[in-house]
This record gives structure tokens, C-alpha cells and sequence, in this order.
């Protein structure tokens, strides 16, 4: 039976938290930041958690976390 390998990109974009809940950064604050205002570019800040419909994919892709 081959290994069971954690996604490089799944390790790069999540952390996973002592209480088992994983947190993500937020997208959308990459590029082209001209045309959003203040607001919005505030709101992006810091981290979230990857909601509870997407924690299925992300556990696949980091068996070991």
C-alpha cells in the first residue's frame, strides 16, 4: 500500500487549531486593491475558519493533521 501523502498546497494555505477547527487565510486581498474600499480591505484581515461544508476536502487533503 503506497503512503498517504498531505496535499502541498492544503499545507501551505491551512493550520489546523488545538480544538480541531482549521483556519484559512482570506482571499481576495492578493491584487487589485485600488478599486476596494477601505472597508472591505479592513474586513480582510487576520484569519478564519473554513467553514463546516468545506472541513470534509480539507481533512482529505491532510490526512495527518
Amino acid at each position: 500500500m503506497p503512503k498517504m501523502k498531505t496535499k502541498s498546497s492544503a499545507k501551505k494555505r491551512f493550520r489546523v487549531r488545538p480544538g480541531g477547527t482549521v483556519k484559512r487565510g482570506q482571499a481576495f486581498k492578493r491584487h487589485i486593491l485600488t478599486k476596494k474600499s477601505t472597508k472591505t480591505k479592513r474586513q480582510l484581515r487576520g484569519a478564519t475558519e473554513v467553514h463546516e461544508t468545506n472541513m470534509a476536502s480539507v481533512r482529505s487533503m491532510m490526512p495527518f493533521a
